[in-house]
């Protein structure tokens, strides 16, 4: 029987918050940018007026890098049609957040926006997309504005972009592809919770003792099991929405996601009567799937 891992999108709400995890997120962000990163602090406190909703979506990390130099990370993980939008909140409260104890708009340093999502993305086909803030002539569009020496000195950059935001958006669904790719290999994760035998990717060993199912607490897998349950009614509400009006195959398409996931959880292990609740689904019918 395969290993049983637990899905990201639960840890990163929960465990991978813990300072003795870091590791995991480190591996994940020097996969995506090839550049080694050491969390010093998640940036949560009473001070920050979050609606427990945002919180549970989010986790925002103030990063060192080998030079230096400090970066913020906003890390979410989505499944709601305004996403794209919910990135511009996200680093916009990111950076009023940390220079909101009175300090001047130098002190503000580089955001990246790293965006897992586990839903359809319009007909894209790459799984990985970074966009930036760039600003060009508007007579010869092949100009972009440079920093200014002082700029450039003071704050290490080349041009004005470099200042802004960056984000990343990474499609964590049906992604089955496993090579040596240090990224490849942790989107497949992401996408399976399975982690290889040959897994090489940084953090990907200490992701093996972190996301392991069965060193769960009582409580933990309970909250894991409500996470599941509710992202399968999520699923079937946004399918819902999304075919309003097309009645034929609606209700077989639900049933086949359903399905679905009820094999990944029976190759997993999971106890049947917990397939049961999650699914709503009788234990015969899991039994004959």
């Amino acid at each position: 029987m395969a290993k049983n891992y637990i899905r990201f999108d639960w840890a990163i709400k929960k465990l991978l918050r813990n300072k003795a995890n870091f590791k995991v997120l480190e591996g994940l962000i020097e996969s995506l940018l090839n550049k080694k990163m050491t969390i010093k602090n998640i940036l949560e406190s009473e001070g920050n007026k979050q609606e427990e909703e945002d919180k549970s979506n989010r986790v925002d990390l103030l990063c060192e890098d080998e030079a230096g130099d400090i970066f913020l990370f906003e890390i979410q993980t989505e499944s709601e049609t305004a996403f794209h939008q919910r990135m511009l909140y996200g680093t916009s409260k990111i950076i009023t957040e940390y220079i909101s104890s009175g300090q001047g708009y130098d002190m503000v340093r580089k955001v990246y926006s790293i965006n897992i999502i586990y839903f359809q993305f319009g007909n894209s086909k790459d799984y990985v997309f970074h966009g930036k803030t760039e600003f060009r002539g508007l007579h010869d569009n092949s100009e972009i504005l440079e920093a200014t020496p002082f700029q450039k000195k003071k704050f290490s950059i080349e041009n004005v972009s470099d200042i802004y935001p960056e984000y990343y958006i990474i499609k964590a669904n049906d992604f089955d592809r496993w090579s040596v790719n240090s990224l490849d290999q942790w989107i497949y994760v992401l996408s399976n919770s399975e982690i290889p035998d040959n897994a090489t990717a940084p953090g990907l060993k200490e992701a093996r003792e972190v996301l392991d199912y069965d060193k769960l607490s009582a409580e933990e897998k309970a909250s894991y099991y409500r996470h599941i349950k509710n992202n399968l009614v999520s699923r079937d509400n946004i399918d819902t929405a999304h075919e309003e009006g097309r009645a034929e195959g609606r209700e077989e398409g639900r049933m086949e996601e359903r399905l679905r996931n009820v094999k990944i959880m029976k190759e997993k292990g999971y106890p049947i009567h917990e397939i049961a609740e999650i699914s709503g689904l009788s234990i015969s019918d899991i039994e004959s799937i």
